[in-house]
């Protein structure tokens, strides 16, 4: 965030005393700069691009800070965000902990050779010959909820990693590496040890296919001020999740616009982290030339949706409910061209652009283009097109969304003016749209081509990603 946003920022949380707010000098935000409390990685991915080619995906975390620090690490398949794996991890100061989530015979699960300390330990004893494996008990037996019960379902998702408090005394000696390993131990005074934590986390994931010499990259998008109270929970408790952001104010800036807005009143608890990762519209490139055989694949997640669902019921902004085949979302759907035609044509420069109605189903989506299926996943929407390169843009406000749905209603706004440097203040504040975050994957597929005159032979396959691009409608 530049030193102008930051200003607006700093006026607008300052003016939260005028709505009443508790802890006014904290409010949740998506930190552009990649650092925050709670992070977000949109996707993972173990399915297979080609037979006999599966996908690893190679996850990091760093401390930036000098402070040691407990956090949450936990695994959500893709369909309804049921976990199917959760630990505590604790990291020295200027600690990366990293992890490969991996294939296994029927589902996905993970490999660590970090030393950084992990309860229960049982996890970071797994071998990469028997990876610790991804459980499907939130999904199934009791929990089925008719999209299928088996590990297959572990195999793509996204994760969450929330910090839980810095730690103090004999837990942080236990954690911190003395020539490169920690005491670790039992750690039985975590709980006591935790203090309220100050951020400064970041991460990434690699998806790469070894066999089919592709390789994607993705940053976590980082939450900041996500909570001033310590969050700690034991090892075996889902807690906490990306509802307990304490306390509920989320700061937004669109425009010359920042929203400092109060949720204190609202229903439901994860309302704060949805209105920062609230978008009407969501624009991207798509690549799929003949001539390097080319695909493109959209991830686009939303890390908060199955806080919106209350039994048989889905309780409000979504559109429909989940049943065996997603919980389905409409989106206006815009094609252009690179010369932003609707056709490739000399003489129709710019016609209107054609336009389609589709729908994402799920909570980690894959969105192909003409069934190129870069990352082979089975979350899949197909958007068909006869362009061989161009952009769309996604629209979730469109004229067969009921009133009510994709609309976010909030409370009280502090809304701070960059331009004209004025404050003014709102009894009720609309987010419209989802909450989506996520990235666009290319792959350029040259297959095996002789180099040099000795005929070597080498894989020339290649690929690219690019984060989305979005814009944001606050009323």
């Amino acid at each position: 965030m530049n030193t102008f946003n930051k200003k607006s920022l700093y006026a607008a949380v300052a003016g939260l005393s005028a709505l009443g707010v508790t802890g006014a000098a904290q409010a949740v935000s998506v930190n552009p700069d990649g650092l925050g409390q709670a992070l977000v990685y949109p996707y993972y991915t173990v399915r297979e691009q080609a037979a006999g080619a599966p996908y690893n995906s190679l996850l990091s975390v760093v401390n930036s800070t000098a402070s040691a620090k407990a956090v949450k690490v936990r695994f959500l398949e893709g369909k309804n965000s049921r976990e199917v794996l959760d630990f505590n991890l604790y990291l020295s100061p200027k600690d990366v902990w990293t992890a490969a989530i991996v294939p296994t015979a029927d589902g996905a699960g993970i490999f660590t050779a970090d030393k950084s300390c992990i309860t229960p330990s049982s996890v970071s004893a797994a071998t990469a010959a028997a990876p610790f494996a991804f459980v499907n008990f939130a999904y199934s037996g009791s929990n089925d909820d008719g999209a299928g019960t088996t590990l297959d379902r572990t195999r793509e998702g996204y994760v969450e990693i929330i910090e839980m408090g810095n730690v103090t005394g004999t837990t942080a000696t236990a954690v911190t590496h003395v020539s490169g390993v920690p005491p670790c131990g039992s750690l039985p005074n975590a709980s006591a040890d935790t203090v309220p934590g100050n951020g400064g986390l970041f991460g990434g994931m690699t998806l790469i296919n070894v066999l089919q010499g592709t390789d994607f990259t993705e940053d976590a998008v980082a939450l900041d001020g996500f909570s001033a109270t310590a969050l700690w929970n034991p090892p075996g408790s889902i807690l906490p999740n990306l509802a307990n952001v304490n306390p509920k104010t989320s700061v937004v800036t669109t425009g010359t616009q920042t929203f400092v807005t109060d949720w204190s009143l609202s229903s439901n608890p994860a309302d704060p982290v949805t209105a920062v990762l609230m978008h009407n519209n969501l624009y991207n490139e798509f690549v799929l030339d003949a001539a390097t055989k080319s695909g493109t694949d959209w991830v686009i997640t939303m890390p908060t949706k199955n806080f919106y669902y209350s039994g048989t019921a889905v309780v409000n902004l979504f559109q429909r409910n989940f049943t065996s085949t997603g919980a389905c979302d409409d989106v206006v759907i815009t094609q252009y061209d690179r010369e932003e035609r609707t056709i490739v044509s000399q003489t129709q420069v710019s016609p209107p652009p054609p336009t389609q109605t589709d729908s994402i189903c799920w909570e980690a989506n894959v969105v192909t283009f003409n069934s190129s299926n870069v990352l082979g996943s089975k979350n899949l929407t197909n958007i068909p097109t006869t362009f061989q390169n161009g952009w769309m843009s996604f629209n979730f406000n469109g004229s067969t969304v009921p009133a009510g749905r994709h609309q976010l209603i909030g409370g009280g706004s502090t809304v701070f003016n960059t331009a004209t440097g004025t404050t003014t203040t709102t009894t009720a504040t609309t987010f419209n749209g989802l909450p989506t975050i996520g990235f666009a994957v290319q792959s350029f597929t040259n297959g095996t081509l002789q180099v040099g005159t000795a005929g070597i032979s080498v894989l020339s396959n290649y690929g690219g990603n690019f984060v989305h691009k979005y814009t944001r409608s606050i009323q």
